[in-house]
């Protein structure tokens, strides 16, 4: 895009970086920007730049917020013997829609991914020994989902916790037939995972 002036290329060069962007939607996104009036391109700037300014990881479950702790971990109505592990915020805030966990969380901040480079030092596991050094938790759920690196972050908290010694129950979210589906149309390896982790009803 060398015929572009330099502003504009600059522009699309920063929104191309940003996940799901490409230069041909970052250039749509730049052309989009300078139609806008002047004041709403400012008004986007200082969201911008206030996101980075106003919003802090919570020192308890390493999520963002407003304030430290987090909303979350403030409220003194959560189970604080319940902690859910979870590798991103977003899977966070994908539990709180369904407004039935009322324990806490803690972000681990990715998964255990040897070939990527992300081993257990990157994550946030010092903050989950913490959690559990002072003695409230009673259970850790493994909200992680069901890929690969999932299984390798669930097998290291499980060790974790064995060689710990602290009794506390390890949980993960029910895998299985999605709710709807014929057993003759589900993958081999959900079938497993259903087989494996079968409930009594």
């Amino acid at each position: 895009m060398k015929a572009l002036p330099k502003p504009l290329a600059d522009l699309v060069g920063e929104l191309s970086s940003l996940p799901g962007l490409g230069p041909k939607s970052a250039l749509r996104a730049a052309l989009t920007l300078l139609k806008w009036p002047k004041g709403r391109t400012q008004g986007l700037g200082r969201a911008i730049h206030d996101l980075r300014e106003n919003l802090f990881l919570c020192s308890q479950c390493a999520g963002l917020a407003e304030s430290d702790p987090c909303p979350i971990c403030a409220d003194p109505a959560r189970n604080a013997e319940s902690l859910c592990l979870v590798s991103e915020w977003d899977s966070l805030l994908a539990l709180e829609e369904t407004g039935l966990y009322k324990g806490r969380y803690l972000i681990l901040g990715g998964l255990i991914s040897p070939l990527d480079g992300v081993d257990a030092s990157t994550l946030e596991f010092e903050r989950f020994q913490q959690r559990l050094s002072e003695g409230h938790v009673r259970e850790v759920i493994l909200a992680l989902g069901s890929t690969l690196e999932a299984e390798a972050t669930a097998s290291y908290v499980k060790n974790l916790l064995e060689r710990a010694g602290s009794g506390i129950r390890l949980t993960r979210l029910a895998q299985g037939i999605p709710l709807g589906a014929e057993v003759k149309y589900v993958d081999k390896e959900t079938l497993k995972q259903s087989m494996v982790h079968r409930q009594d009803i």
